[in-house]
């Protein structure tokens, strides 16, 4: 029975790893030659209005594919040994889970996109009640109640859309209803957890840590960003909304930053910092900085994967304990994951020249140039070092506090945890450099003075002197 799971998941390893590589592929070709493909089949049409279904592929959403594969891919091979029951089930759900976010990328009409961005909220619903306790069902009802919200405005959007002569939007030079706008807006901000949503984010760690390495690296909340990167074009168009979302980014931000400095769960800590890099993303949407924010976006999704994944490992070989408090001197007792976590918390802090620092850096300096709040500024750069803050602070408790608590215990690294996480590991190293001179074309020339260019090292400084 053991062979046939494994040879099931090793297929769906394989599958998954050949589409990212197919789909990566395809990115090279289509941002070399700056095209996009429409293929478009009509369902219905009544009165000049049409129903069709349409797969848009461009070098954005095949780049955003490559990554969701190829995390997905790893996540599968990962929960062959991590899960120790119900792994039809469970395997199952994660390709449902996949299927339904590549739905939601390669659509431009809002009818797919409410069928992709529904089979996310249904399927996550599904995985974080997964384990059956009290605890996980008042999470899932509580993440499904919240989204719901959301898949409700994009209801009420698709109804514009039909108003206007079809449901596609990327077919229409402008965007003439604000309201229909809003909702897009309102929608986006439920899916990924900006304040007053926030709280789903940290409840949604009751489900298995493969299930909340996907949610936070590449489907679930990066499908709100996404959708708004989607409709940049008409969101730059209104300076109101472009205003509202920076202050929401920036709040959102700075709550995280806030909340990880003082929680003691080690995936509710990890879970906190994914909303720090969500408000960061949405306050760089409000500068109209797409490329910016898309960049971040991928360089995000890889690191944050291998740390839930790290801490997956730690957690299953402390008999379930998540209090950092308790889980101390990993370097003893589990090098490689160690080693592994603490690569990806660097990159997470923006550590220079590993990938969080290409993204982050960019994003921070184009900040430093242009018009901004004073106020909006320093609680920005606070945020900032707030992030450095937290992950110093787990750096410390995982790999230098010396409490023996667990020192009699056998704790092991297999190796299929092992090629996942270094694995994983090299691409998180090496995706910056490599994602910073393919998207180099899009980004803006940045010059600063000295003095401007010293304020980044000064807040990794700041953060460092927080965390102590």
């Amino acid at each position: 029975m053991f062979m046939e799971y494994m040879n099931f998941f090793y297929l769906f390893f394989i599958l998954l790893f050949m589409l990212s590589i197919l789909c990566f592929v395809f990115f090279l070709y289509f941002l070399k030659l700056n095209k996009s493909i429409f293929f478009e089949w009509e369902i219905l049409s009544v009165n000049s209005n049409y129903m069709e279904m349409v797969m848009f592929f461009d070098w954005m959403g095949l780049l955003f594919l490559s990554v969701v594969f190829f995390i997905s891919s790893f996540v599968s091979l990962y929960s062959m040994e991590y899960m120790s029951k119900k792994k039809n089930q469970f395997i199952l759900l994660i390709f449902l889970f996949v299927m339904s976010m590549m739905l939601f990328i390669i659509s431009p009409n809002i009818i797919s996109i409410l069928i992709g961005w529904d089979g996310l909220g249904l399927v996550s619903f599904i995985l974080i009640i997964f384990f059956q306790s009290n605890k996980s069902k008042n999470s899932g009802m509580q993440t499904i109640m919240l989204n719901r919200m959301g898949d409700i405005m994009i209801i009420f959007a698709s109804w514009f859309y039909y108003m206007i002569g079809g449901m596609n939007f990327l077919y229409f030079y402008d965007f003439p209803m604000k309201l229909g706008m809003i909702m897009i807006i309102f929608a986006s901000m439920t899916k990924s957890a900006q304040m007053p949503f926030s709280s789903w984010l940290p409840a949604a760690m009751a489900a298995p840590t493969p299930v909340s390495s996907l949610v936070h690296s590449s489907t679930l909340v990066t499908a709100g960003i996404y959708l708004m990167m989607r409709f940049n074009n008409y969101i730059m168009k209104c300076e109101m909304m472009m205003k509202f979302l920076f202050i929401i980014g920036t709040i959102t931000m700075f709550m995280a930053g806030v909340g990880a400095n003082f929680e003691n769960d080690l995936k509710k800590i990890i879970a906190l910092s994914t909303l720090s890099q969500l408000g960061l993303m949405m306050l760089t949407l409000s500068f109209g900085l797409m490329s910016f924010s898309f960049f971040h976006l991928t360089t995000h999704a890889l690191f944050k994967a291998l740390l839930f994944l790290c801490a997956g490992v730690m957690i299953h070989n402390y008999k379930d304990i998540q209090d950092i408090r308790i889980l101390s001197y990993m370097v003893y007792y589990l090098p490689i994951t160690t080693m592994c976590f603490n690569m990806a918390n660097l990159s997470l802090c923006g550590f220079p020249f590993l990938s969080g620092f290409y993204s982050k850096d960019l994003i921070i300096e184009m900040f430093i140039i242009s018009e901004k709040n004073i106020i909006f500024f320093f609680l920005c750069l606070l945020s900032t070092s707030l992030t450095v803050s937290y992950t110093f602070r787990l750096l410390y408790y995982l790999s230098f506090s010396k409490k023996m608590y667990f020192c009699m215990m056998n704790k092991s690294e297999s190796k299929i945890f092992n090629f996942v996480l270094i694995s994983l590991t090299f691409f998180s190293i090496i995706s910056g450099v490599i994602l910073n001179f393919l998207l180099n074309s899009f980004f803006e020339e940045i010059f600063l003075s000295f003095y401007n260019k010293m304020i980044i090292p000064m807040i990794l400084i700041m953060g460092l002197l927080l965390s102590f």
